[in-house]
């Protein structure tokens, strides 16, 4: 048993008991919870997905030689060269291992951030002249 034919036939007699009048609101109206429900949709699943994917694109992109990285699968290392689909991880003194670009998940350089305004350029280069006055 087809459940839309049921839902068709229910329309159709609410349709006639109120005049006709209640389905067109009622259509109107479950259009617009159907464009709510894809905007809700598009905000808070597909529009971050591709940000991530795009962001995860421009770092494996930016991947060079002397990165210190992760792979999906955990293991830790220092690139040794980078080949167009693939790169060369050096593990250990004496091992190394080729992976796909998609096998890195991240980056373990430590960047830098300089400060945003020139407060917090004056406090952190007044805190690393205090630190190292206190260090003699």
């Amino acid at each position: 048993m087809s459940f839309i034919p049921f839902l068709m036939g229910a329309a159709g007699t609410a349709s006639s008991a109120t005049g006709g009048q209640s389905t067109t609101a009622g259509f109107s109206s479950s259009i617009i919870m159907m464009v709510v429900l894809i905007a809700i949709f598009y905000f808070f699943l597909i529009r971050p997905q591709n940000k991530k994917q795009k962001e995860t694109q421009r770092m494996l992109d930016a991947l060079k030689k002397g990165d210190k990285v992760v792979t999906i699968g955990g293991i830790h290392g220092v690139i040794a060269s980078v080949k167009e689909k693939t790169v060369v991880v050096k593990v250990d003194d004496t091992t190394k291992l080729e992976f796909s670009r998609s096998a890195i998940a991240g980056v373990d350089n430590p960047v830098a951030e300089a400060p945003k305004d020139k407060k917090d350029a004056k406090k952190s280069s007044d805190e690393t002249v205090q630190n190292a006055s206190e260090k003699k």
